[in-house]
């Protein structure tokens, strides 16, 4: 009897020595980005990809004392991308939404921002249903704001788009009547812009995800939650060390931490 307990306790012991020498460390970390969303990321004319997520994404590495190394990725792949293991974690100011928390897990929220309606300025008094009936509504597919509208404007048509800035891309070319997308990015790279100058905002911002959402947050696969708890903490450091607030101020001129 106790001979058999002996070799039952040093399998055990053998199984949780294997377990914790497979557990990943998470020393380095592949983190998927996007290009082509300004102010958040951006293509340079060098190759490199810089903006607001790229630079919250190295803080939290220099953080986490973590050797980092970024994968662009076009938006639509960028789940299917982090289940294939083609990087750890995404920071590329994915909404966090329920239905997006079904395949992935995500970071507490590190900006919350509303979305909003951007059109030629004087076409809409408001953003009511009627007010957009038959009008073409152009927006980002498999998004939070592209549920928003196949929900609340049946009567309108919809163009959909693979990124963000290509909703008001096509807007300025005449392809839509009316744009939903980032109240922020439309704001700091569209409206300011030469091409933005007729266009203004219409209606007040909306929260596309309701009460369910808990604002943009850094996605994971499920039950990596030694990762998540790393990130987490690291984004309660960056916040309490002032290094965000030198990020946030660095591409806005209000605080989108969202607390």
């Amino acid at each position: 009897m106790f001979r058999l307990l002996g070799v039952v306790s040093l399998v055990w012991l053998g199984l949780v020595a294997s377990a914790q020498a497979q557990a990943p460390t998470w020393a380095k970390i592949r983190i998927g980005v996007e290009a082509n969303y300004p102010p958040f990321s951006k293509m340079g004319t060098d190759g490199k990809v810089s903006g607001f997520d790229i630079d919250i994404a190295n803080a939290l590495c220099a953080e986490m004392k973590a050797q980092c190394s970024l994968v662009t990725q076009e938006w639509d792949g960028m789940m299917p991308a982090l289940q294939a293991r083609k990087f750890d974690m995404i920071v590329a100011s994915m909404t966090i939404s329920d239905e997006r928390r079904k395949v992935a897990d995500f970071s507490d929220s590190y900006y919350d921002i509303p979305s909003a309606f951007v059109a030629k300025t004087g076409k809409f008094k408001d953003i009511s249903q009627a007010s957009l009936k038959g009008k073409v509504i152009i927006v980002t597919r498999n998004t939070p704001r592209a549920k928003y509208i196949a929900a609340h404007y049946k009567d309108s048509d919809v163009l959909l788009v693979a990124k963000e800035a290509d909703v008001t891309l096509e807007l300025a070319a005449g392809r839509g009547d009316i744009g939903f997308g980032s109240s922020l990015a439309a704001t700091t790279a569209f409206l300011q812009s030469p091409e933005g100058k007729s266009f203004s905002k219409v209606g007040p911002p909306i929260n596309p995800s309701g009460n369910q959402a808990g604002g943009t947050g850094i996605a994971m696969r499920k039950g990596e939650e030694s990762l998540r708890t790393k990130v987490n903490a690291a984004l309660k450091a960056i916040t309490a060390n002032g290094v965000y607030k030198s990020i946030n101020d660095k591409y806005f001129d209000v605080n989108i931490r969202g607390e």
